[in-house]
């Protein structure tokens, strides 16, 4: 998906075939095993991976994956798109991606850590707050990089928080890094109600997906205005006509780790949500969501991908003969994340901390101009949200490596 993207935007912008290879393929692909001791005392090995995929506008960036269908090619997809995202957005970074081949749900928090803390301790040669900074990413979260921080300060025997940024705030971590990709999906959406004339206070809002992403970009589109009406995370979905009770439902996922079984609504299958009618379409769950066999039954009016590439290029090219559909592409729409962890390096690299208020302008100020500039891209260009959010994305990658020319 991230190659077909990227061949279309290349042929878009009509670049040479040996500049494609050079700007496309990772700098540096790292696979290597991750061995631990099991609490019974039995040694079992994993598979880490980290792709870098370019240097050329700063340090590469990018989370660290815990899931067990983790591989090489997903990694290298991955750091592909927060390439073009950091780009997009005007960040000095590459994109990278990282992750293990595990499940985390079936390791204890001591393996759990012994996993965290192999995996940066394989890459202390590779990574640095000057060439690579980790992030969590799905199946980690602010105590695995408080794990993989603390292993990397003890090799360079100084602390050095700016290898890791998602950590927990009394290490370094920025205020609102937690909530800033779901509040950003949120914030983008109000934009995009703006331009199509949709009145979000009367909106209605479909989530896929009820992690950190998606219930967070539950509750801040519901301070805009809007009614959620359904839900779902791996173990099913929920639906409600009139609105679901966002804060009895937090406090029943809190309880049973799912929203299945919240008592103020029908479960509904995963694949039946994505077709409900709605104003608002949020994929915030795993890549390949909408397909070919479910694009022309969408019935939204903004789709706002909150996942990293939640539509294949088949559904997009459905996608694309659908107008009455607005687009928020994934390298934007969640591009929050990546935005707000920009900052906790920059405060960590300074040792000065800034407020969550002033996090938060700051994200939404970064978002807003993007999301002008790929508006306008698109409407002058007359090619889709995502075509232009690409090519504003990948024309900055180009333009720095040849600027930065080839040594030797």
């Amino acid at each position: 998906m991230a190659s077909q993207q990227f061949d279309e935007v290349a042929d878009y912008l009509q670049l040479p075939q040996a500049e494609r290879d050079w700007i496309k393929y990772p700098k540096r692909a790292l696979a290597f095993t991750v061995p631990i001791r099991r609490d019974n005392g039995e040694i079992e090995v994993f598979s880490g991976y980290r792709v870098q995929h370019h240097l050329a506008l700063g340090p590469a960036k990018g989370g660290v994956r815990f899931h067990p269908e983790v591989e090489l090619g997903e990694v290298a997809a991955l750091a592909m798109w927060m390439s073009w995202k950091c780009s997009l957005t005007g960040l000095p970074y590459g994109g990278a991606k990282g992750g293990v081949t595990c499940d985390p749900t079936q390791l204890s928090a001591r393996e759990l850590e012994r996993i965290s803390r192999r995996y940066a301790q394989e890459l202390v040669a590779f990574i640095s707050p000057e060439t690579d900074v980790l992030g969590p990413d799905m199946g980690t979260n602010d105590q695995t990089m408080a794990w993989m921080m603390d292993t990397y300060s003890g090799y360079c025997g100084h602390p050095a928080p700016g290898i890791a940024t998602g950590k927990p705030v009394s290490l370094g971590g920025s205020l609102g890094r937690r909530e800033s990709t779901g509040r950003g999906v949120a914030y983008l959406v109000n934009q995009a109600s703006g331009t199509t004339g949709l009145d979000i206070t009367r909106a209605t809002v479909v989530i896929q997906g009820f992690g950190n992403v998606g219930s967070v970009a539950a509750l801040a589109l519901a301070k805009y205005g809007a009614k959620i009406v359904a839900v779902s995370d791996v173990y099913g979905g929920l639906y409600n006509a009139q609105g679901l009770n966002l804060a009895a439902l937090e406090k029943h996922f809190a309880q049973h780790n799912t929203v299945v079984g919240f008592p103020e609504a029908e479960p509904i299958a995963n694949d039946q949500l994505l077709l409900l009618p709605c104003d608002i379409l949020v994929p915030a769950a795993l890549a390949r969501q909408i397909t070919a066999a479910n694009a022309g039954k969408l019935q939204c009016r903004i789709l706002a991908e909150g996942a990293n590439g939640p539509t294949t290029p088949e559904a997009d090219a459905i996608l694309r003969q659908r107008p009455e559909i607005f687009v928020i592409p994934d390298i934007l729409c969640n591009a929050g994340g990546v935005v707000v962890s920009y900052f906790e390096w920059v405060q960590n690299l300074q040792s000065l901390y800034w407020s969550e208020t002033e996090v938060m302008d700051r994200l939404f100020g970064i978002l807003g101009n993007a999301y002008t500039q790929v508006c306008d891209r698109s409407r002058q260009e007359k090619i889709s949200m995502r075509q232009a959010a690409m090519v504003q994305g990948v024309k900055r990658v180009v333009e720095a490596h040849r600027l930065r020319g080839l040594f030797p």
